[in-house]
C-alpha cells in the first residue's frame, strides 16, 4: 500500500541574522515558497568601493518555479533595498502596503523594470492568499509609516512575523499598533512568533515619536534668531512631518536637500503621507530671499557620508548651501554602529566653521525594547520563540526575555542565515538541514563580480600601491627591444625616491639579460621572474609589499 509523506513547513533565513540588514525569509511548504522581505546591508569598512551588499539567493533561483509573492514589511533600505536586484531573477508578485510600494516602484522605475515587475497594494486587516499559504498584514508602529506585521497562516500553524515594530501609543501619524488583532490571533494558537530584536538588550519602553517633537519646540524656541538644519533619516516620514510642522509653527520656510530626502518626501507628499502647509516649502535656491531666522533646512547626512548633503556643507563642497557662525545644526538620529567616527568628524568641521551643533537625544528608536517585546510574546502565546532581525547578541537577548517568560530551551531557536527550520504535521519544529546563502557584494552596475579575491587586490593597492613594469620585446628575436619602464602609483613619491626607481630599473634590466642568455622566450616565465627579483629588492630597501604587474609588448 502507497502512503503519501506529511508535508511540513520550512521556514528558511536568507539574510538579516547575526547582522543588521539583508532580512528576508523564504517559508516553504509543498510547492510553494513565499519570501518576507528583500533587504540590503551597507558595505563594511574592508569593503573597498562596494556600494551596497544584498542576500544570496542562490536558493531561490534554484526554486524560482516555486516561488509565488515577496511579502514586505516596510520600506527601509534593510528591507527593501535587493528589490530590484532580485526581481530580475525571480520575478513573483511583491505586496507591500500603500507607502511602502510608493518607494519600491521608485526603486524599479530607476532601474526600468516597473511594467515587468507585478505589484500589489495591501490594506491593513486584509489577506492574500498564495498556494497553501495566507497572508495578512496587521498595522505596526515603527520609524516610518505603514509598517506591518504579518501573521502567516499555513497548513501546520500560524507563524507571526513582526517586522521592525515599536509600540507607539501616540504615533505622529495615524492609528497604533493593533494589538487587539495580534491578540485575537494569538488566542487561535500561534506556533512560532519571529520577532524584532534590535532593541532586546535594553529594558523598560521606547519612547514615542511625539516626544522627539517637544524636543523640536524647545530648541526652535532657544533658537530663533538662527538658521536652524536639521539631518535626520530620509525614510523616517513621521520625523519629517514634526520638523515641518515645528517650522510652520514659528513662521519659517522649508527647504530639502539631499537626493534620497527630495525623493521620500516627494513620494511621501503624493501618497498623502506628508502634508506642508500653504508656501512654507521653498528650493534651496530660495533660501538667500528669505532671513536666516526664518528657515530650516531639511537633510541627508545623519550619519557622517561623505557624498550627503550635510557633508558637503560641512567640507564647503555644497553648491547651494554654505555654513555660517551660528547656525544651529541638529542630528536627529543616532549614529550606526560603524559610523561613529564619520559623524564625529563632521561634526568636528561644523563646530570648525562656528555652527552650533546639538546632537544628544534629538531621536527615538524606531524598535521595541523589552517590556514591549514582552507585550507581543504575552498577546501572541507563541509554542515557538524565533529571534530575528540582529546580530547574534541581540538574538541572545531576546531569548534571554523569553526564558523570562517560561520558555525552555526546546521551544526556542535561534537560527543561523541559511538553516532550515522544519515544522512537522504536529507543530514540532527543528532545525534539519542549511542551504546556501552569502554575501552578494554590488560595486557600480556590477552585481556579484567582485567577490574576495577582488577585495584582496583592492585591499593589498589601497595598502602598498603598485609597480608596471613596461618591457617590448622583439617577436623574431625574443630579446628586448626598448624598456624597461618602471611606473608607480601608491608606492613611494617618485620624485624623492629616484635612487630607488633606478637602482629597481637596474635590477630588473640585469634579470632580462640573465634571461636572454639563457634563451628564455616564454612571456609568463619571464614576467614571474621579473616580479619575484623585484619584489625581493623592494621588501629589503623599504618593509613593503607592493602590487608589482610586468607588462611585456610585443614589437
Amino acid at each position: 500500500m502507497k502512503t503519501h509523506t506529511k508535508a511540513h513547513l520550512k521556514v528558511i533565513p536568507l539574510g538579516g541574522l547575526e547582522q543588521i540588514g539583508m532580512n528576508m525569509t523564504a517559508f516553504e511548504y509543498r510547492d510553494t515558497i513565499i519570501v518576507v522581505d528583500c533587504g540590503l546591508a551597507f558595505p563594511e569598512d574592508d569593503m573597498l568601493g562596494i556600494d551596497m551588499c544584498i542576500p544570496d539567493i542562490t536558493y531561490l533561483v534554484e526554486n524560482k518555479e516555486k516561488v509565488k509573492g515577496f511579502f514586505i514589511t516596510h520600506g527601509h533600505e534593510d528591507h527593501i533595498g535587493a528589490i530590484p536586484y532580485v526581481i530580475r531573477e525571480v520575478n513573483a508578485p511583491i505586496y507591500a502596503t500603500k507607502l511602502t510600494m510608493g518607494i519600491i516602484d521608485h526603486k524599479l522605475e530607476e532601474k526600468g523594470i516597473l511594467e515587468k515587475t507585478r505589484r500589489k497594494v495591501v490594506k491593513y486587516g486584509q489577506t492574500i492568499q498564495t498556494g497553501p499559504f495566507k497572508v495578512e498584514f496587521i498595522k505596526t508602529n515603527h520609524s516610518i509609516q505603514d509598517a506591518a506585521a504579518l501573521a502567516i497562516f499555513t497548513p501546520v500553524g500560524v507563524i507571526m512575523h513582526t517586522g521592525d515594530f515599536k509600540v507607539d501609543y501616540t504615533p505622529v501619524y495615524g492609528d497604533t499598533i493593533d494589538l487587539q488583532r495580534i491578540a485575537e490571533i494569538g488566542k487561535h494558537g500561534v506556533l512560532g512568533l519571529m520577532c524584532d530584536s534590535t532593541n532586546a538588550e535594553k529594558p523598560g519602553f521606547t519612547p514615542s515619536e511625539s516626544t522627539v517633537g517637544e524636543l523640536f519646540n524647545d530648541i526652535f524656541a532657544e533658537n530663533r534668531d538662527h538658521r536652524i538644519i536639521i539631518a535626520t533619516f530620509a525614510s523616517n516620514v513621521d520625523r519629517v512631518q514634526q520638523i515641518i510642522n515645528t517650522a510652520y509653527r514659528y513662521g519659517r520656510k522649508v527647504a530639502v536637500e539631499g537626493r534620497s530626502m527630495v525623493t521620500i518626501i516627494d513620494i511621501a507628499q503624493k501618497l498623502g503621507y506628508i502634508r506642508f502647509p500653504e508656501k512654507t516649502l521653498i528650493s534651496a535656491d530660495d533660501l538667500n530671499k528669505y532671513p536666516d531666522s526664518r528657515t530650516v533646512i531639511i537633510t541627508t547626512g545623519s550619519q557622517g557620508e561623505s557624498m550627503a548633503a550635510l557633508s558637503r556643507m560641512a567640507n564647503g563642497t555644497h553648491k547651494k548651501i554654505s555654513i555660517k557662525p551660528d547656525d544651529t545644526i541638529i542630528f536627529s538620529s543616532r549614529a550606526i554602529p560603524g559610523n561613529e567616527k564619520d559623524v564625529s568628524n563632521v561634526i568636528d568641521e561644523l563646530y570648525r566653521k562656528g555652527a552650533n551643533v546639538i546632537f544628544r537625544d534629538i531621536h527615538v528608536s524606531g524598535h521595541a525594547c523589552q517590556e514591549e517585546i514582552k507585550l507581543i510574546y504575552s498577546l501572541v502565546k507563541p509554542k515557538y520563540s524565533i529571534p530575528v532581525h540582529g546580530e547574534y547578541k541581540h538574538l541572545k537577548a531576546q531569548e534571554r526575555i523569553a526564558r523570562a517568560l517560561g520558555y525552555d530551551t526546546e521551544h526556542i531557536k535561534i537560527l543561523s542565515s541559511g538553516d532550515v527550520l522544519e515544522f512537522n504535521e504536529k507543530g514540532q519544529a527543528k532545525v534539519t538541514g542549511h542551504v546556501h546563502t552569502g554575501t552578494v557584494m554590488v560595486d557600480g552596475l556590477g552585481v556579484g563580480d567582485v567577490g574576495n579575491i577582488v577585495l584582496r587586490d583592492r585591499q593589498h593597492l589601497a595598502e602598498d600601491g603598485i609597480i608596471i613594469v613596461v618591457m617590448a620585446m622583439d617577436s623574431a628575436s625574443g630579446t628586448i627591444a626598448a624598456g624597461p619602464d618602471i611606473v608607480s602609483r601608491g608606492f613611494v613619491y617618485v620624485k624623492d625616491s629616484e635612487d630607488l626607481m633606478e637602482d629597481a630599473k637596474e635590477i630588473v634590466s640585469d634579470k632580462l639579460v640573465d634571461l636572454e642568455d639563457q634563451k628564455v622566450r616564454d612571456w609568463s616565465r619571464i614576467k614571474t621572474e621579473v616580479k619575484n627579483v623585484l619584489s625581493d629588492y623592494v621588501w629589503k630597501k623599504t618593509q613593503r609589499n607592493p602590487m608589482i604587474l610586468p607588462v611585456i609588448q610585443e614589437v
